[in-house]
């Protein structure tokens, strides 16, 4: 087993990152919870402060960050979320950003990084065409990588979602979190299973372009096309050379469930009417797990609600359009 984030690191994060961040609701959802026969709660992580639990992971990352490292500037590529988050939390601490993101990033996205006076370079048609960009910015300007998933401050500090998880609910024995590039899934799963080594973590990702999905089926990292889908957070690839995080999704995470776009749909759709919260479809992959019926939690169940960033012209053509039965 390769080296990991353990609880002890996630538990050092959630010191550091304090007064940084909010500790986010965590709901009963009753319309879930009556479906399925078992408690289910929403960890309504698009009420943190950028609107997505990014903001934890980049904090964590840049805090553990020199005083010189900082002042050289911090640089990333992102899909959206965790380059607002790197945006936000480097004009908290005084430092400069460049966020480099593909032209598949969501314009609402975009102009949110751009209004926290980062940086934004727009490059390629994938988050791998963006990364290229920031090496270069980081070998040729000397600016400090701040990764978008896999790296011990950023995976620990997403894991203190699983202790505010663990702490309102020390009889979790179901965890479904969103999975992507694995700094969530990962965290989530190390804190969890540090606290409450039975509970199971599943994660849940896309039919179209789910990188980290194939290379766990296939037993080493691979590369994936990125294509565009409701769940945009979710795209991009986890990296030929992954250190960290396909590691520990392979070893933590019990089971990986693959969605449609129109189950995704059908969970923004749920998230939006029946629970009142506007979330992006990343966000609404665990609802739409329940609701598709490919899972059934045996007990009390957490589901982690990853963000809300969804562009408002999106969000209503598609609650508008499942209302009308369009899906």
């Amino acid at each position: 087993m390769t080296a990991m984030v353990t609880l002890p690191d996630i538990e050092e994060a959630r010191r550091r990152i304090a007064g940084h961040v909010v500790s986010t609701p965590l709901l009963r959802s009753q319309a879930l919870s009556r479906q399925s026969g078992a408690p289910i709660f929403l960890k309504l992580e698009n009420h943190q402060k950028t609107g997505s639990f990014k903001l934890r992971g980049a904090t964590n990352a840049i805090l553990c960050l020199s005083e010189d490292a900082r002042s050289r500037g911090l640089a990333t590529a992102s899909t959206g979320n965790h380059g607002r988050a790197v945006a936000h939390a480097a004009r908290t601490l005084g430092a400069r950003a460049t966020i480099c993101l593909s032209g598949l990033v969501p314009a609402n996205k975009v102009e949110a990084i751009r209004s926290l006076g980062a940086e934004i370079r727009i490059v390629g048609r994938s988050q791998d065409d963006a990364m290229r960009e920031v090496e270069r910015l980081v070998s040729e300007e000397g600016m400090s990588f701040v990764p978008p998933f896999d790296d011990a401050g950023v995976i620990a500090g997403q894991g203190t979602i699983g202790l505010e998880i663990a702490d309102s609910m020390p009889d979790v024995t179901l965890v479904l979190v969103p999975l992507s590039g694995g700094g969530l899934a990962s965290g989530v799963a190390a804190a969890i299973k540090g606290r409450r080594l039975q509970a199971r973590v599943i994660g849940i990702s896309m039919e179209r372009g789910a990188a980290m999905a194939a290379s766990i089926a296939a037993g080493a990292p691979l590369d994936v096309q990125e294509v565009e889908t409701l769940a945009d957070s979710l795209g991009g690839g986890i990296g030929l050379d992954n250190r960290l995080t396909f590691a520990m999704c392979r070893d933590l995470l019990d089971n990986v469930i693959l969605l449609s776009e129109s189950e995704i749909a059908e969970g923004i759709r749920h998230a939006a009417l029946v629970e009142g919260e506007i979330v992006e479809g990343a966000g609404a992959v665990g609802i739409a797990a329940l609701l598709a019926g490919k899972i059934r939690p045996d007990g009390p169940t957490a589901i982690v609600v990853s963000g809300g960033n969804i562009d408002p012209a999106l969000h209503s053509q598609i609650v508008n359009d499942i209302k009308s039965g369009v899906a």
